[in-house]
């Protein structure tokens, strides 16, 4: 489990593709690191790995085809920053919402605007994943929690304060970048229960 707060942006230093998986080389920093094992669970770009081996400062994780296919990280090259957070300790602070580390899908950017310090995104995501996407409610995006902003039939905005652009890759984010997603699992149980409840009165 997760929390959506970003704890650093790290740089992909090594990428090896094979037929049917990629593994990828992550250079994070001591602190993130610290008792760090193989086996251990890290979320890249919000997308819940599992860290194989450790060198130096390098940590490589296996990235299977399905994963490739579902997220951006089959679009990641070396040099690429990426949304790093250590997967949850109990009786831990929670500064975002619960996740889970399985991204729904990937949204495009179709709009970038800076109002001031303000950053605004417009997304579009599959129209079949919007109904879980509401006005103030919380959506992870390359793996941080953040809040919704207006909601259209095919996308949504996102507005986004200078702490979080200073924090995550969501700075880089320009016109055609796709962004991992991860809807809110509470707000997915009550729009299917109550579609499940409705459609069973109306039988």
């Amino acid at each position: 489990m997760f929390t959506g707060i970003v704890q650093a942006t790290c740089e992909l230093v090594a990428l090896e593709k094979r037929e049917g998986m990629h593994t990828l080389a992550v250079s994070l920093p001591e602190e993130l690191r610290e008792g760090l094992m193989p086996g251990a669970s890290v979320a890249n770009n919000g997308v819940c790995l599992t860290a194989t081996r450790i060198a130096d400062d390098r940590v490589f994780f296996d990235v299977m085809e399905e994963t490739l296919r579902l997220t951006n990280l089959g679009n990641v090259e070396v040099g690429s920053q990426i949304n790093i957070e250590r997967s949850l300790t109990f009786g831990k602070e929670i500064g975002g919402h619960l996740l889970s580390g399985h991204v729904h899908a990937r949204a495009k950017v179709t709009e970038v605007a800076d109002v001031g310090e303000q950053r605004d995104l417009r997304l579009r995501l599959p129209k079949e994943l919007m109904k879980y996407v509401l006005y103030k409610g919380f959506v992870a995006v390359n793996g941080c929690s953040l809040t919704v902003g207006e909601v259209f039939d095919d996308g949504f905005m996102l507005h986004l304060i200078p702490e979080t652009l200073r924090l995550t890759n969501l700075k880089q984010a320009l016109p055609g970048t796709e962004l991992n997603i991860e809807i809110d699992s509470q707000t997915q149980t009550i729009v299917d229960t109550v579609e499940r409840v409705l459609a069973a009165r109306a039988q």
